[in-house]
């Protein structure tokens, strides 16, 4: 009950014990090709560059990142967690130059800061994380996309944190380039990087084409300034998820078998049903930690509907609290990074693990642990905040 990896749907963990098939095998190209249509549906766009990077979210951040910069392109960040700081790292990796913004840990930017910091920096790229784990807010993009192409800019989102269980839109939203993972809200394993990319993007990704020798054809050649990274490199992955199909690495099967599963347990909720139910039990988790007395941190008019983050009490070891808990009763919660390391936990109800009987055990653990490390609580009381939530929900 973390912020993730959160338990896998036993769907998923299921689909993973198939067989394997090779890689130009007709039913592993068309488990591909559904794999593509299915997070054309997790994603709400029409792209047709939609497809999986192999290896966890991060891989799908460095892929994006490092095929759509060339050495020198102005970046602009927007930090505001942990995994802003992230974006900022790969960025300079690819040698772009970057420029941040930056805001307290626990809120988020409203547009017009965003907006005058791309008329100040004009970047060709902005990148900009959506919901932040380690800080359990998430920026508002919505209005972003046309202030992006009103300058002419390319708009990136790290979506790992909130695909599946916060309300997003690629296509209406106006995103060039999204990248996510699946172990959170989609209740999957990590492992696996879906993406999208805009008509656009996959215009700026190709024209840096470069075929490796061995698989050229005859008039094709490698380029000077060719994408940085060869695993990573989105125009060669499009080629082999395109009807080229041309090599580039070997599929990870089972993480496609996983991938896909993640996919069709979520469209068979429907993705609004399914941002309402993280919203449900992480409104029954926030007002039972409030219950028990715990402080709420962060903005909450901005909070990620899939983790909380509460104030570690005064005069209680909150590294003791989760070894104890995760002891005694088998439940994981987390600490969490930079300037909130022991001072918040982060409680996560997202995924597999976005349901009333979760809900409602973590609470009355934790009130029990909290209980023995001589923290104030009311016996009962998280619990019954948490059913007050369910019951206000049903008599609607």
């Amino acid at each position: 009950m973390g912020p993730g990896p959160i338990n896998a749907d036993p769907r998923v963990l299921r689909a993973m014990s198939a067989q394997l098939v090779g890689q130009y095998d007709p039913s592993m190209t068309a488990y591909m090709a559904e794999t593509q249509e299915l997070y054309r549906g997790v994603f709400r766009t029409r792209n047709d560059a939609t497809l999986l990077v192999d290896g966890t979210s991060r891989a799908g951040i460095e892929a994006a990142l490092v095929s759509l910069i060339t050495p020198g392109d102005r970046v602009l960040v927007p930090v505001f967690g942990r995994f802003g700081h992230l974006l900022v790292e790969i960025a300079e990796r690819c040698g772009a130059e970057v420029h941040t913004i930056e805001t307290d840990w626990g809120t988020v930017f409203r547009p017009e800061q965003i907006e005058e910091a791309i008329v100040r920096v004009q970047p060709k790229l902005l990148a900009v994380v959506h919901g932040d784990t380690s800080t359990t807010v998430a920026q508002p993009l919505d209005e972003l996309g046309a202030i992006c192409r009103a300058n002419g800019v390319l708009f990136y989102t790290d979506v790992t944190a909130t695909i599946g269980g916060n309300e997003f839109e690629a296509d209406e939203w106006g995103l060039d380039a999204v990248t996510g993972g699946l172990q959170k809200c989609l209740g999957g394993p990590s492992g696996s990087a879906p993406i999208t990319l805009s008509a656009k993007a996959v215009e700026v990704i190709s024209a840096r084409k470069s075929i490796e020798a061995g698989i050229r054809e005859p008039g094709e050649t490698s380029r000077p300034d060719r994408i940085r990274s060869n695993y990573f490199d989105l125009a060669q992955i499009l080629d082999y998820w395109g009807p080229r199909r041309l090599n580039h690495h070997t599929e990870a099967t089972t993480m496609l078998y996983g991938s896909r599963e993640c996919a069709r347990i979520l469209l068979e909720e429907g993705v609004d049903a399914a941002v309402a139910r993280h919203r449900l039990h992480g409104t029954a988790m926030l007002e039972g930690l409030r219950a028990l007395g715990l402080s709420i941190f962060g903005d909450q008019e901005h909070r990620m509907t899939n983790v909380v983050g509460v104030a570690i009490p005064d005069g209680v070891n909150g590294d003791a609290v989760r070894g104890e808990l995760l002891s005694d009763y088998g439940i994981e919660i987390g600490t969490s990074f930079g300037p909130l390391h022991g001072k918040i936990w982060r409680v996560g109800t997202m995924g597999y693990n976005a349901r009333k009987d979760a809900v409602l055990v973590t609470l009355a653990s934790l009130e029990q642990v909290l209980r023995r490390a001589g923290a104030p609580v009311t016996g009962g009381a998280g619990a019954a905040a948490a059913y007050d939530v369910y019951d206000s929900e049903s008599a609607v």
